[in-house]
C-alpha cells in the first residue's frame, strides 16, 4: 500500500488502536460488575450451608449488593461528569476490588452483606460512566455502533457467564472464590485504566455538584429498590408506606431540578421521546431476563435435581451465542436495518422464548424444555440489547453523556429488581398453596415457575408494545 507524501500513516491506525484498548479496559470493567450480579445464584445454598442464613436472609446476598448499586448510578454518572469519568471509573474498580476481597475472606453473615453493599457502591462507580466514555471514545454513527455492539455483548453474555462460573468455582473449590477471582482481574483493569484511558478533567464541582439534589435522589433510588427486593418478605402496607415516601422524595426531587441554578439531572433530558422511551423499554426486558436468569437456575436445581456445576454448564450456551451474534452481527445488522426494526425482532424473539417456558412441566427435559427457550431469549438479547442501548444514548449531549449513561444504567438494576421481586414472589406464593393442598414439591415448584414464567411473557409483550409505539423512527429513512 503506498503512502501519500504530507500524510502521516501511522497516527490514525495508532488512534484506532487506542479506541479499542480503551473500550477493552471498559468492557473488563463493566463484566465484573454484570458478573457479580448473577454469580452468586448458584452458590447461595452453600452460603447459606456455610454461614447459616435463613431462606429469607438469603436474599440479602442479593439485594445488599443492589440497593446501592441502583441507588447511586444517577449520582456516580453525573459525578463522572464533573470530576472526570476516568477518575469515577478508576476509583469505582479500586472500591470493587477491595470489597470483593472483603466477601471473600467473609466469615459470618453481617461482614458479607457489608462487603456486598460495598460491592454494590464499587459497581455503581464504575458502570455509570462507562456508555459516555464509550460514546466519547466512538463520535461515528458506525464505529459506534460496533462499539455498543461490543459493549452489550460482554453485559449480556456476562450475566449468563456469571451462573456458569459461579457453579463451577463453587463445585470445585469453594463459595469464597466467587469473590475473590475479582482480585487478579480488578487490579489488572485499574493498571490498565490508569494507562490506556485518555485523562479528562471533568467540568468541576462548582458547576453543578447539587448536594441536597443528589440527597435526594439518592435516597429515593435507594429506597425505592430496597421496596422492590423486599416486597415478599413484609407486610403489604409497609411496602406501600416505602413507596410512598419514594415518590414524595422523587416529587421533591424534580421540584429541585427545576428551580436549582445548577441542577444534578437536567430535565431537557426527559424532553427526549428515544430517552424515555428506551429506558421503559430496559425496564421490561430486563425485567424478563433478570427472572429468567434466576428462576430458570432455581428450576433446573430444585426440579430437574442439577447440582451447581451441571447448572452452570446449562446455561453455557446462552453467553456463547450472545457473545456470536453480537459480536458478529448486531452492529452490521443494525446498520442495514436501523435499531427499532432490530429491537422489535428481538423482543418477538424473548416473548417466544418465556411463552415456552411458561409451560415447562414437572418431570422436564432440558433439552427440550429449557434449551430451546434459552436460545430464543439468548438471540433476542443478543439483537435487542444494543439496539435499545444505541436509541437511548443517540441525541445525548456530550456534557450529559455520564448523566445518560447512570440513568440507563440504573434503570437495567430497577427493571430486573422489580423482575426478580414480582416474578419470585408469584412464584413462592403459588407453590406454597399448591403445597398446602397436598401437592408434591416437585409439582408445586414447577407450576409455581410456570406461573412466573407466563407473567414475565406478559412483561415482554408488554415491552414489545411499547417499543413499538414510542421508538418508532419519526421520519423513514431513504435507506
Amino acid at each position: 500500500m503506498s503512502t501519500r507524501i504530507g500524510m502521516p500513516p501511522k497516527e490514525p491506525a495508532q488512534r484506532t488502536r487506542s479506541r479499542w484498548a480503551s473500550l477493552a479496559v471498559l468492557c473488563a470493567g463493566a463484566l465484573m460488575t454484570v458478573l457479580d450480579g448473577t454469580i452468586v445464584t448458584v452458590a447461595m445454598p452453600a452460603v447459606q450451608n456455610d454461614l447459616g442464613f435463613s431462606s429469607s436472609g438469603l436474599a440479602w446476598i442479593v439485594n445488599a449488593y443492589l440497593i446501592p448499586f441502583g441507588g447511586l448510578l444517577l449520582l456516580a454518572g453525573r459525578l463522572g461528569d464533573l470530576v472526570g469519568r476516568r477518575r469515577m471509573f478508576a476509583t469505582g474498580l479500586a472500591v470493587f476490588t477491595a470489597a470483593s476481597v472483603l466477601c471473600g475472606v467473609a466469615t459470618g453473615q453481617a461482614t458479607l452483606i457489608a462487603a456486598r453493599a460495598l460491592q454494590g457502591v464499587g459497581g455503581a462507580m464504575t458502570s455509570a460512566v462507562v456508555l459516555g466514555m464509550l460514546i466519547t471514545l466512538f463520535p461515528e454513527p458506525r464505529e459506534q455502533a460496533k462499539g455498543i455492539a461490543l459493549f452489550s455483548a460482554v453485559g449480556a453474555a456476562g450475566g449468563a457467564l456469571g451462573t456458569f462460573l459461579g457453579g463451577a468455582l463453587t463445585q470445585a473449590l469453594d463459595w469464597h472464590w466467587i469473590f475473590l477471582i475479582n482480585l487478579p482481574i480488578g487490579i489488572a483493569a485499574w493498571i490498565a485504566a490508569l494507562r490506556v484511558l485518555a485523562p479528562d478533567p471533568g467540568t468541576g464541582l462548582g458547576r453543578g455538584a447539587d448536594c441536597p439534589g443528589a440527597a435526594l435522589v439518592t435516597g429515593a433510588l435507594m429506597l425505592t429498590v430496597y421496596a422492590i427486593v423486599g416486597a415478599g418478605e413484609r407486610p403489604v402496607g409497609a411496602t406501600l408506606i416505602l413507596a410512598a415516601v419514594s415518590l414524595a422524595l422523587f416529587a421533591a426531587f424534580t421540584l429541585r431540578m427545576a428551580r436549582a441554578a445548577r441542577p444534578l439531572l437536567r430535565l431537557r433530558l426527559f424532553r427526549s421521546r428515544l430517552l424515555v422511551g428506551a429506558n421503559g423499554v430496559q425496564v421490561l426486558m430486563i425485567a424478563t431476563m433478570f427472572g429468567f436468569q434466576y428462576i430458570g437456575a432455581l428450576y433446573l436445581q430444585r426440579v430437574l435435581g442439577y447440582g451447581e456445576l451441571r447448572t452452570g454448564l446449562a446455561f453455557l450456551p446462552a453467553p456463547v451465542l450472545i457473545g456470536v451474534l453480537m459480536l458478529g452481527l448486531s452492529a452490521r445488522t443494525i446498520g442495514r436495518f436501523g435499531p427499532y426494526r432490530v429491537l422489535l425482532a428481538g423482543l418477538v424473539l424473548i416473548v417466544a422464548g418465556t411463552g415456552l417456558l411458561s409451560r415447562v412441566p414437572a418431570d422436564g427435559s432440558y433439552v427440550t424444555d429449557v434449551l430451546p427457550s434459552m436460545l430464543l431469549l439468548a438471540a433476542g438479547f443478543a439483537a435487542a440489547m444494543p439496539a435499545v442501548t444505541g436509541l437511548a444514548m443517540s441525541g445525548t449531549r456530550e456534557e450529559d453523556a455520564g448523566l445518560a449513561s447512570g440513568l440507563f444504567n440504573t434503570t437495567q438494576v430497577v427493571g430486573g429488581s422489580l423482575g426478580l421481586a414480582t416474578l419470585m414472589t408469584l412464584a413462592a406464593s403459588r407453590t406454597g398453596g399448591l403445597m398446602d393442598g397436598g401437592e408434591s414439591f416437585a409439582t408445586a415448584t414447577a407450576d409455581g415457575y410456570r406461573l412466573a414464567f407466563a407473567v414475565a411473557t406478559g412483561i415482554a409483550v408488554a415491552a414489545l408494545a411499547l417499543a413499538a409505539g414510542v421508538l418508532r423512527p419519526a421520519a423513514a429513512s431513504p435507506h
